[in-house]
């Protein structure tokens, strides 16, 4: 499920995220991660050029970044690592991954206020780690419209494309899905292509050619590590912030706690020339609920829990939306391989129609349990219509 024009900000952030990666050295890749700790070990006070609150498909490729650029970075992310246990991330554990709903879970599940049935990332590497990989540029329109270089936007695309984005192989039921798309008339036929386009095409996946899926996180290789630091199971309780008469507040430092409770300040250096900053990318949900929480927001809403009133903004944690997804189930009774999204009709209107096959889906239907399955003869077909 994602939140509207939640795929047009990845993009956005593609473009904002590598301004100036040009001089990177793609040799020095950080040895193991060994910058990624447990937030038990971090001090009890520290200060960072930059302090990002949410390793995920934003927030590790900026930290990467800004690293990269020898700014001591710091990044804060309230879920463990997609490396402890990579067969939770295979392809035919798409399904019971995203519908785990135990306490250790790297998907959280979630209901809206208006009844609507949701998972949000809490791992290393965000969405990136429980979507279905499907991969797609923004549409050239919004490029111009945000006012984004888009020479330079092609360029922080390839720089995402090199380590985490593949060609997909030809499927059996995706090549009768792109049939069906042009029988129908979602037109025109484009091929493979990464560019957003209306029409049925191909395009890319962070699956490789064996199963195994590509995350935000292998974008932290690009990383300097001796310049940044990523603490898992650190909740972020709140950002603070210094005022003086007559100023806005300026945001200063982080507090947050480990798995073990233990509290932790993250202090922004003050020689850093204003280079330093804390940079908020906890997703759609995570970002205005912490902006609430110290004290950014609606003035009354705040009082009514019992926050300080740091600054009065009336918009944020307001117009969120879902965008609709129709989904049809199709049982088969014969075996059919596993299959992601690969192939999408795109129509004017910029919805999606995709597929994914050889899938038990009994735990979308709120059953639970849902276990893969690759040669039962009660596989199933999903075709999505969003």
């Amino acid at each position: 499920m994602g939140l509207k024009y939640s795929w047009r900000f990845l993009a956005l952030v593609f473009m904002v995220v590598f301004p100036n990666f040009h001089g990177l050295n793609y040799a020095e890749k950080a040895p193991k991660y060994s910058f990624i700790q447990e937030a038990t070990s971090a001090p009890e006070v520290s200060f960072y050029d930059y302090i990002v609150i949410g390793g995920g498909t934003a927030g590790c490729p900026l930290a990467a970044t800004l690293s990269a650029r020898d700014a001591k970075v710091l990044v804060l992310e309230r879920g463990g690592s997609p490396y402890t246990n990579t067969t939770k991330i295979r392809m035919e554990n798409v399904i019971s991954t995203l519908t785990d709903d135990s306490p250790n879970s790297i998907s959280q599940s979630f209901i809206s206020e208006d009844r609507v049935p949701g998972n949000r990332a809490r791992v290393l590497g965000g969405g990136t780690v429980i979507n279905l990989g499907f991969y797609s540029r923004a549409e050239t329109l919004f490029l111009k419209e945000a006012g984004i270089d888009e020479a330079l936007a092609n360029e922080s695309y390839e720089w995402v494309e090199k380590k985490i984005v593949y060609k997909p192989g030809a499927f059996q039921w995706q090549t009768a899905v792109r049939n069906g798309l042009l029988e129908v008339g979602v037109l025109p036929d484009n091929g493979f292509t990464y560019a957003h386009l209306n029409g049925t095409k191909t395009s890319g996946t962070i699956f490789d050619k064996n199963g195994n899926r590509h995350t935000a996180a292998d974008l932290l290789e690009y990383a300097n590590p001796t310049m940044i630091k990523v603490y898992l199971h650190a909740v972020v309780h709140k950002i603070t912030f210094t005022t003086k008469d007559g100023q806005r507040p300026k945001a200063d430092g982080v507090i947050f706690y480990d798995a073990n409770g233990g509290r932790h300040i993250a202090y922004l250096k003050h020689e850093s020339n204003n280079r330093s900053e804390i940079i908020l990318s906890a997703g759609a949900i995570g970002s205005p609920q912490l902006l609430m929480l110290s004290g950014i927001g609606p003035a009354a809403r705040l009082r009514s829990l019992g926050i300080k009133v740091v600054l009065d903004q009336p918009m944020v944690g307001r117009e969120m939306a879902d965008k609709p997804l129709n989904g049809l189930i199709i049982p088969y009774p014969t075996h059919i391989p596993l299959s992601l999204a690969t192939v999408v009709g795109i129509n004017k209107t910029s919805n999606y129609f995709e597929s994914l096959n050889g899938f038990d889906l009994s735990a979308l239907s709120g059953s639970g349990g849902a276990q893969p399955q690759t040669s039962n003869p009660s596989q199933e077909a999903m075709a999505n219509s969003t």
